[in-house]
């Protein structure tokens, strides 16, 4: 058992903390937050995560987990400690890395000697060693560890990952950080610091890339009467193009594609390349969204003024609560700008309030009544579900876009309703 401390408890550092608790480790984890900590402490997870309450729970009835406000205690006894800070976008697109810094300078005189300090932020290539300068430490190592989880499963992708990727120029700090995992059955890849930091900005916007691609034939197919439900079946059965993120729909969103793809643009910059490639990703996304929205507009005579659209989802994606740079609150956005009334259901969003003019409502049916439309775009198994002939009577005109195709068109399409899903004639 090797004492850690895993400092932030976001959606990484609190499935990183759990994660390492379970894989056998004592783990203290920090976050400066009180209300945070308090809930935790009570064995709950403020976000919603699946299987973190149960982990959660079980390592702190093992006593084997705590959680503070306490950073300099948190990191008093620890061997390995984990930065699972924010890394949001900067005014001019690259990564902010100020919560690092800030971190990084109040605990380095506090730190063991020998001690291993963990990048599990997204950092831009090269922060190992401004964070080591940070830190103001030659007795102490930075290893770079990137996550590769996803919002949702995060835990038990922690737990079963594809790979596990640490980098580092000290041999000894990189095999310490490589034990913590030896009850995973994952391949390991040592590699320098500045690669593994590149690695994760490859996989993130070669995702990205992947889906913005697939919105685009979408798009196409919608043109020239194909199906790309067609179109995906066969592309999936490639070996080298994969089944996995072809999935059309309104557009990317989350905490870490968009800033993240954008920070590579940046990093490319400052290094002399244009990334023009990326840079078009992330255009045709930011325009996916306004194609879904006026597929709206459409289905309702040409202008939604002073009318009601009903959205089906909040979140960026199922199975989680976060809203942030979410596609369907985007899209919703530019709607209220041309003057419609937004009534809408998410079961899991949180901090809805920050957007005053969504009228949030109690379920889905709720959130149809007396609506002009329904926009579907969020992919939450319920939805698909739901009565057509029930949204019928409902809506006051039967009109529905369906923007991630979770509907069965035929369905809804012999109960009477005008259907616009995505990639499909």
């Amino acid at each position: 058992m090797t004492k850690l401390a895993v400092i932030g408890s976001g959606y990484v550092g609190l499935s990183t903390g759990v994660g390492l608790c379970l894989l056998g480790h004592a783990v203290t984890c920090a976050d400066i937050d009180p209300q945070k900590i308090s809930i935790l402490n009570s064995g709950e997870s403020p976000i919603a995560e699946d299987g973190l309450n149960e982990g959660i729970s079980q390592c702190l009835s093992a006593n084997t987990l705590a959680f503070t406000t306490d950073v300099i205690n948190a990191i008093s006894e620890a061997e390995v400690v984990f930065l699972c800070l924010p890394t949001p976008q900067g005014d001019d697109g690259s990564a902010d890395l100020s919560h690092i810094e800030a971190v990084s300078r109040q605990i380095g005189s506090h730190l063991q000697a020998g001690t291993v300090v963990v990048n599990k932020s997204t950092v831009p290539v090269g922060s190992s060693v401004v964070v080591a300068e940070w830190l103001g430490r030659t007795d102490v190592s930075v290893v770079s560890n990137p996550e590769f989880l996803r919002q949702g499963t995060a835990l038990h992708d922690f737990l079963h990952p594809t790979r596990i990727v640490v980098g580092g120029d000290n041999e000894e700090a990189v095999d310490k950080v490589v034990s913590l995992y030896a009850a995973v059955d994952a391949p390991i890849l040592r590699m320098n610091a500045a690669s593994a930091e590149a690695l994760k900005y490859a996989a993130n916007s070669f995702l990205a890339t992947k889906l913005t691609f697939i919105n685009a034939i979408a798009d196409i197919c919608e043109l020239v009467g194909a199906d790309i439900f067609d179109v995906v079946g066969g592309l999936g059965l490639d070996p080298r193009i994969g089944d996995q993120f072809l999935n059309p729909g309104p557009g990317w969103g989350g905490s870490c594609f968009p800033k993240d793809t954008r920070a590579l643009v940046k990093i490319a910059e400052g290094n002399g390349y244009d990334f023009a490639l990326l840079r078009g990703v992330i255009q045709t996304n930011d325009e996916q969204y306004e194609r879904i929205a006026l597929k709206v507009v459409e289905l309702c005579g040409g202008s939604v003024n002073g009318k009601t659209i009903a959205s089906w989802g909040l979140t960026f994606k199922a199975n989680t609560d976060d809203l942030r740079d979410s596609p369907a609150i985007a899209i919703l956005s530019t709607l209220h700008s041309m003057g419609a009334r937004i009534r809408a259901y998410d079961s899991a969003a949180r901090g809805v309030e920050q957007y005053p003019w969504i009228e949030r409502c109690e379920s889905a049916l709720d959130a149809c009544d007396g609506a002009d439309a329904l926009a579907v775009l969020t992919e939450w198994p319920e939805f698909s579900s739901v009565s057509p002939q029930e949204v019928f009577k409902k809506l006051s005109h039967p009109a529905v876009v369906d923007g991630r195709n979770v509907l069965n068109p035929s369905n809804w399409k012999d109960v009477g309703f005008e259907y616009r899903g995505v990639g499909r004639a």
